[in-house]
């Protein structure tokens, strides 16, 4: 009877191992992971130039020594920083029904390359999306894409996390640029 009572207690105690083992070892296998949700849209970013007031939708806010406040400084704009707050909208159309705001700044923060820094969000008010979704990183302009974090949100996107793919879709020398976000969320409440 003793006996009996001991093997199972080992065989059970060994099924608990191999179990333990599988558990542990199947939580180390890294997931291939799809995103929750997927999202494009664009801004317009209109840079005032001194001229540009009533159609501006962004300003030099801080300039270096040698530069000033209404054109971007030399030397790739280094130490420029500008707030903006861009429409977005669902298509490349400046002119389209916009369904938010981008409200945020980027500093030029490299002399020998045209590179930036980006922080910024999207903010939305519209019968589709309701809330915000925040963004940070470098954005090294000279690349085709670019990609930035997603790093939190409000409303429809609380708490999300994921990536955003930046493409320059329109430059028009250094009073317009529209940018297309490919947004692919991989954390959705």
């Amino acid at each position: 009877m003793a006996s009996k009572r001991f093997n199972c207690i080992a065989n059970l105690f060994f099924l608990f191992i191999i179990i333990s083992f599988s558990i542990v070892e199947s939580s180390n296998k890294i997931r291939a992971r799809r995103p929750c949700k997927t999202l494009t849209f664009y801004f317009h970013d209109i840079i005032y130039n001194g001229e540009n007031a009533k159609n501006a939708t962004s300003a030099i806010v801080g300039a270096p020594a040698w530069g000033n406040f209404t054109k971007l400084a030399g030397q790739n704009h280094f130490g420029d920083l500008v707030v903006f707050d861009d429409p977005i909208t669902l298509n490349n159309n400046i002119h389209s029904s916009p369904i938010g705001r981008a409200q945020g700044f980027y500093v030029y923060d490299k002399k020998e390359i045209f590179t930036a820094w980006l922080g910024f969000s999207f903010v939305f008010n519209s019968t589709e999306h309701k809330g915000s979704i925040n963004f940070a990183g470098a954005d090294p302009l000279m690349n085709k894409t670019r990609d930035i974090s997603v790093i939190g949100g409000t409303g429809d996107f609380f708490m999300t996390r994921g990536i955003a793919t930046i493409t320059t879709d329109a430059f028009e020398g250094e009073v317009y640029f529209r940018l297309c976000v490919d947004i692919k969320l991989y954390e959705c409440w």
